[in-house]
């Protein structure tokens, strides 16, 4: 069990920003939160900079990581992009996936996220043979979170489909379980631990012919499970639905009983005024990922109107290209100042919100994400002595973290209450660049 005290010299606490802020931690949750204790007390943990809740990665593929540095040059497209990303997937074993999950999950840890919602779907051995535990790939990425010290809810992914109507090509026959039935027996499997939770993802329209996506879905209601969805980050994807089903992929999701509180839809970039209002009337929540849209010319979605209809905001690194949640929060804002040629569309506050506890709740970690008594005990601390965040004074709490400070500012990370970045060293993987290197070259090995 996880006790101790940590004294916080500056700590977010949601609404406002406080010196000296005491936490007492049990059992891997906070049992006491006070401010205006003006020093540590013998035998607490001292922090200095300013704590915030641990930021929520709300859309990861963690094998993306491979491809950083290989694929921002050049010209292309998202499609040309996708056949390079698929040879990084052919090469995937659970040893290997391991250990370069284990390397990315330390990377986040070292950047302040604490949770993950790993979009998993690379799911049996090339060309579609099961391995003997079907559950091989997932499994290696929830040894790999613990590994990490970070928490993860895997999102299972179910990919039936390379388009409207057509099988899976050979690079997915190893993503696809045949059937949305056969899906959801594999997913049945799969168990809950303390650092784990499990949840569903359809991979987008294209991939989940539309007469199963009740399936997929009505898995994730029997078990209140969160359930993401890549939606409309193309216009081609699109494009399709509407020739397929006469309708645009929001519409089709929401004909087959997919959105709703519990779902999120990734990146929703070119949606309708329609889509926008089913969306936000039914409480969908939307995940936005700045650094990967941006990569790969996505696109920017309407974040602005999604969250006036109602839509809850997350935040994700998505391809990895960048792993920096405070730059995710950043770019969002300065997204929307670039298409609009207006400023201020959402607070300090509110951007850490998204990459906090609204983040955690897209992934079913409703207790996380604010420091607050019975919440986890998972936080993080950036310097404010940086040359980055040196200047603001400290009570602008918010405003440094979302507008100066950056994944290289985090000195401390606490999961459950254990530090698992200490004085900006990973604990329990003391070499994450080497790791990350070993990992990426045995894949291209």
């Amino acid at each position: 069990m996880t006790r101790g005290t940590y004294w916080l010299e500056h700590a977010w606490l949601g609404t406002n920003t406080e010196p000296g802020v005491l936490v007492e931690v049990a059992d891997g949750r906070l049992t006491a939160v006070r401010t205006g204790v003006p020093s540590a007390p013998p035998g607490a943990e001292v922090l200095r900079g300013l704590t915030l809740p641990g930021l929520a990665n709300a859309h990861s593929h963690a094998f993306h990581r491979a491809l950083r540095g290989t694929v921002q040059v050049g010209s292309g497209t998202f499609w040309t992009w996708r056949e390079v990303m698929y040879s990084v997937a052919d090469r995937l074993t659970p040893q290997t996936y391991h250990a370069l999950a284990r390397a990315v999950y330390a990377e986040m840890a070292l950047a302040g996220i604490t949770c993950v919602g790993e979009f998993h779907y690379v799911h049996h051995a090339p060309g579609g043979t099961p391995y003997a535990d079907p559950n091989a790939m997932g499994e290696a990425l929830i040894a790999a979170a613990a590994d990490a010290g970070v928490r993860i809810t895997l999102l299972d992914t179910a990919y039936l489909s390379s388009g409207f109507g057509e099988p899976p090509n050979d690079h997915q026959l190893r993503f696809s379980d045949g059937s949305a039935e056969a899906w959801a027996e594999r997913c049945a499997v799969l168990k809950e631990r303390d650092h784990a939770r499990i949840g569903a993802a359809i991979h987008s329209v294209r991939a989940v012919p539309a007469d199963q996506l009740a399936t997929v879905a009505g898995w994730a209601e029997e078990r209140r499970a969160p359930l993401h969805v890549h939606l409309s980050e193309q216009t081609a994807e699109n494009d399709a639905c509407l020739a397929a089903h006469g309708c645009t992929p929001t519409r089709l999701l929401a004909d087959h009983g997919v959105l709703g509180p519990r779902t999120t839809g990734v990146h929703s970039t070119h949606l309708t005024d329609e889509d926008i209002a089913l969306l936000g009337g039914s409480g969908t929540g939307t995940c936005m990922c700045p650094t990967t849209e941006r990569d790969l010319a996505d696109g920017i979605g309407p974040a602005v109107a999604l969250q006036r209809a109602g839509s809850p905001l997350s935040l994700g690194s998505d391809s990895h290209a960048v792993i920096d949640l405070l730059e995710e929060a950043r770019a969002m804002e300065l997204n929307e100042r670039l298409r609009t040629r207006t400023r201020g569309h959402w607070t300090a506050a509110a951007l850490l919100r998204a990459a906090s506890a609204d983040g955690h709740a897209a992934l079913g970690w409703e207790n996380a994400g604010s420091l607050t008594p019975g919440a986890l005990a998972d936080f993080t601390t950036i310097a404010l002595d940086s040359v980055r965040t040196a200047g603001p004074v400290p009570r602008l709490g918010a405003e440094t973290a979302v507008f100066a400070a950056s994944a290289a500012d985090v000195r401390h990370t606490v999961v459950g209450g254990r530090q698992v970045v200490r004085d900006g060293v990973h604990t329990l993987v003391p070499d994450v660049p080497q790791a990350l290197s070993a990992a990426i070259e045995a894949l291209r090995g």
